[in-house]
């Protein structure tokens, strides 16, 4: 019997269908958030200005915008494990889809 296994990836803004995980990175941290096609424009937009007029920095090669999925690493604690941290300190957070930033970086902090 051939199983499927399929991967829906929500807006992590707003839960809507994303489309593409954009990579970003400020002050050092990288980033990466996934977005509908709506809210990845509003977000490229946003930057536009800033990144017109900044200076590309070598070392890191890009993926050149390629549209994926972002991966397990297996290390640190598992998403849920932040979720029932997250709920048990009064955080608001989705059952399933993508831990938000601020999120685990108040686990972090907290651990």
């Amino acid at each position: 019997m051939a199983q499927k296994v399929q991967i829906i990836l929500e807006d992590d803004l707003d839960g809507s269908e994303a489309t593409e995980t954009v990579q970003f990175g400020l002050d050092g941290v990288s980033y990466e958030i996934d977005l509908s096609d709506e809210h990845a424009g509003e977000l490229r937009e946003a930057l536009a200005l800033y990144v017109g007029n900044g200076r590309k920095v070598a070392g890191r090669r890009s993926s050149g915008g390629a549209k994926k999925a972002a991966a397990a690493t297996g290390s640190g604690p598992s998403a849920k494990e932040i979720r029932d941290w997250a709920r048990e300190n009064g955080h608001d957070v989705p059952d399933r889809g993508r831990v938000s930033a601020e999120v685990r970086e108040a686990y972090d902090a907290a651990h």
